[in-house]
């Protein structure tokens, strides 16, 4: 497995007779494979949590309907990088093999480019989000003034994006991260899937802006409430919208922005 980060001497131009020691994040070829036999792609990603990453992109890019649907996840070294080999229930395999497979190289700042198809923001789930129990400001400011300490790479390189996930007295309980804003998402939407029972209640917070795939991703895993410290794009606000999630995003510690689902909020 690759180091997540790597020192750097480097030089700076305003004083080029100093010389001093930077963090770098690492950035790794990650193809999956289901099966042993069908490839899927490549993503370029942080080498951490890639269990965690496989179940939540299956399930954001619905190759599985939950978690259940995934047997194994075999991680191998090989020579350019890592393979994630997931082996899934036999449906869901005959279906995968039958879609039209976007074979590409992905990289660490779109998950939804090379896709044939995009869907509406209207179409993106069979139903709208339930509204579940309300939630209150306090909440949000509170895991938003602990969300900078639990960011333990991004401390170290200053260069990753995060996603966690805070309950509603908002707690963090749990973080991912990586160089790609929608594989940090995704991961930390797999180790959700596994433990349904811990994440059950509670909100997102992204330190990424919220476009129209990590809305799609967000609305796919059944997260209600979303925070974000950047600004929505307009075709994930109207996603957000449209299917009844609370997102609230240009997200500080003393000050946030409510986009829709105020209904949620006390």
């Amino acid at each position: 497995m690759s180091a997540l980060f790597y020192p750097l001497d480097v030089r700076s131009l305003s004083r080029p007779d100093e010389t001093f020691s930077l963090n770098v994040a690492e950035e790794v070829p990650v193809s999956l494979l289901f099966n042993g036999i069908f490839p899927y792609g490549t993503m370029m990603m942080t080498p951490a949590d890639l269990k965690d990453f496989a179940y939540g992109y299956c399930i954001t890019e619905q190759i599985v309907g939950s978690a259940a649907d995934i047997r194994s996840v075999n991680i191998v070294q090989v020579k350019d990088g890592l393979t994630l080999d997931i082996f899934i229930k036999g449906r869901a395999l005959t279906q995968l093999m039958r879609r039209n497979v976007r074979m590409q190289t992905g990289h660490s700042s779109c998950g939804i480019c090379g896709s044939e198809t995009v869907p509406e923001h209207d179409a993106v789930a069979a139903v709208p989000l339930e509204d579940g129990p309300s939630l209150s400001v306090t909440a949000i400011r509170n895991a938003l003034h602990e969300l900078r300490k639990w960011q333990t790479l991004n401390a170290a390189t200053r260069m990753v994006h995060a996603a966690a996930w805070a309950n509603n007295n908002g707690n963090i309980h749990m973080i991912r991260e990586d160089v790609g804003r929608h594989n940090a998402l995704d991961k930390l939407i797999g180790v959700r899937a596994c433990h349904p029972e811990v994440f059950h209640e509670g909100f997102c917070l992204l330190t990424s802006r919220y476009s129209f795939e990590m809305a799609l991703k967000t609305v796919r895993a059944g997260i209600a409430v979303v925070v974000a410290i950047s600004a929505p794009t307009y075709r994930a606000f109207r996603t957000a919208e449209t299917m009844n999630q609370t997102l609230i995003a240009i997200a500080r510690q003393d000050e946030q922005t409510l986009f829709c689902g105020g209904s949620r909020l006390t």
